[in-house]
């Protein structure tokens, strides 16, 4: 049983200017953190990031209820490869409750873990509320599409949530030596096409450019009705030709605004998208519409 009632999603898409699908969870209230000192500041670095580096969910709630925004917050859960105890998915979705009309909690669980992570994944959506999970291979140090964890995105599937996964190129571990041993090839996003084939009912996100692996990733939400993109974690000026060309027209129903945040703020993601000449018809789609049809907000 929970301490405060489940999360319920009482967002006004109407009201809000966009819905951001890429949040990080950086810190809780108790003060421990999801990233050691070496992985923050390496990350930092790489982002040239200026905000709060370590936000909590009330913090984030502030955030985005005053730039009229709505957000979909997560942690990663990467004990067993870092050696290092998550952040609370539990805790995130039962703060979350409190802020339902800006936050949208997703969980994470470590797959690594088996059928426990199975079994907190379904505890997640049904004791509290989450609404989707969040991956991160390379941090996790999984290979996805491995059938070892077939039974977790069978249950995913199954609890009609969808999974969010990283993909393309690392600022974690950026610039040190080994990468602190985080693996690029986990994230290629081709091992996440054997999932949304095999795995239909299971919306699968695509998080970020998938650079060096940008046309693998077109093709793949060109090809299946359930991928999507999120195009967090690169400044908008900074996208490969190929995906400013695809989000404004072939996929102009399956990309959605992310920013990454608090490693890239929502306002200077849409100011640099605003520059991309993307049609008047699209830019709402991208900004919200096509998240709210796949978060089941409309």
């Amino acid at each position: 049983m929970t301490a405060t009632p489940a999360y319920t999603p009482a967002v006004d898409v109407d009201a809000v200017a966009a819905i951001d699908v890429h949040v990080h969870v950086e810190a809780d209230a108790h003060g421990h953190r999801a990233l050691d000192d070496e992985l923050l500041e390496a990350s930092s670095a790489y982002f040239r990031a200026v905000a709060n580096r370590t936000p909590t969910v009330d913090d984030l709630a502030a955030t985005y209820r005053d730039a009229g925004m709505a957000a979909v917050v997560f942690t990663v859960d990467a004990q067993t490869n870092l050696g290092r105890p998550p952040v609370s998915s539990e805790e995130i979705a039962q703060q979350c409750a409190r802020h339902n009309d800006v936050l949208i909690p997703f969980g994470s669980v470590d797959p690594l873990r088996g059928a426990p992570a199975v079994e907190q994944a379904t505890r997640l959506v049904r004791d509290y509320g989450v609404q989707g999970f969040k991956f991160h291979p390379s941090l996790q140090g999984f290979a996805p599409n491995e059938p070892q964890f077939r039974p977790l995105w069978s249950r995913l599937e199954e609890l009609g949530v969808p999974a969010l996964f990283h993909t393309g190129q690392n600022g974690i571990g950026a610039g040190l030596p080994g990468g602190r041993g985080i693996k690029l090839r986990y994230s290629d996003p081709l091992l996440l096409d054997d999932i949304a084939a095999d795995f239909p009912q299971l919306t699968v996100i695509l998080a970020h450019p998938s650079v060096p692996w940008q046309a693998e990733a077109i093709s793949m939400a060109t090809h299946k009705a359930n991928v999507f993109v999120d195009l967090s974690g690169w400044r908008p000026k900074y996208f490969p030709p190929e995906l400013v060309r695809a989000a404004g027209g072939i996929l102009r129903d399956k990309v959605m605004f992310g920013s990454d945040y608090p490693l890239i703020t929502p306002q200077r993601w849409l100011a640099d998208a605003a520059e991309l000449g993307w049609p008047d018809e699209v830019q709402p789609r991208i900004r919200k519409l096509t998240a709210a049809r796949v978060l089941g907000l409309r």
